[in-house]
């Protein structure tokens, strides 16, 4: 019994991990073709704003694909230290299960990262996509966005899963959402919302200016979205984006109450 438990808590740990790696490769990558100098993405759509927007919007659906797909269905596709954190606060996960998703989502936004030295000086030329603050904008203000920013999908999350009647619809918000987001936002902080989505690029591209913000800032912006929806939070089942019929509830907290401890 407590074999199965393990293997099946190592499974969703290795969901985490290659959910979040995909991520990273393919939307950093979405990144690199969109704004890496030279690359013809500026010919065949000038605008930059329009770019900010697509390109927010693909991110967001690489995002809700992992979220559909059976990676989702085993662990959630979390795939940012944050929302679990969010789904910590809101009881749906224990401690230890916590740190194994957060400690499996790093990694993965580290290996989902290395094979993107192969776009070489396009990738180069964006820091492989890397989030960095703003040169005009202060510290505070580049803070400030992330809060927003994390608030904002936060929110998005907690108004989607607590209501039934929208649950399924979940992961379809997250593309429109970071289509929005982007363009209004990437010049401040770059958008990150998420730990692991800066800690990867920065690890291949030794940018680290500001590193500390992209913890603090989405941290805040979660902490404040938890509050502020405290009403809903207590509609929310599970700790999952899609596939809510799937849970196992060895791991994750359901409507009766069980949890792993």
């Amino acid at each position: 019994m407590e074999e199965n438990k393990n293997r099946f808590q190592w499974r969703i740990y290795f969901a985490e991990f290659l959910g979040t790696a995909i991520l990273l490769l393919v939307g950093l990558s979405l990144v690199i073709f969109m704004f890496g100098e030279g690359s013809p993405a500026a010919q065949l759509i000038p605008n930059f704003k329009l770019r900010q927007t697509i390109t927010g919007f693909l991110f967001g659906a690489v995002g809700m694909s992992i979220a559909l797909s059976p990676i989702g269905k085993v662990s959630g596709a979390h795939i940012n230290p944050v929302v679990t954190l969010g789904f910590r606060l809101m009881g749906k996960l224990d401690i230890r299960t916590t740190l194994g998703y957060i400690i499996s989502q790093l990694a993965g936004a580290v290996i989902g990262c290395l094979p993107l030295l192969l776009w070489g000086s396009l990738g180069q030329s964006v820091a492989y996509g890397a989030t960095l603050p703003g040169t005009v904008y202060s510290t505070m203000t580049v803070v400030f966005g992330e809060i927003i920013t994390t608030f904002g999908l936060i929110a998005g999350l907690c108004i989607f899963l607590g209501f039934r009647k929208i649950r399924r619809f979940t992961p379809f918000m997250i593309p429109f959402l970071y289509g929005i987001m982007v363009p209004l936002e990437a010049s401040i902080s770059g958008t990150s919302t998420n730990p692991a989505r800066t800690i990867g690029p920065a690890v291949i591209s030794g940018q680290w200016e500001g590193w500390w913000i992209y913890w603090v800032g989405p941290i805040i912006g979660m902490l404040i979205g938890i509050i502020a929806f405290s009403f809903l939070t207590k509609k929310i089942e599970t700790a999952k984006l899609y596939h809510f019929e799937s849970d196992n509830r060895r791991f994750f907290k359901t409507g009766d109450n069980q949890n792993l401890k």
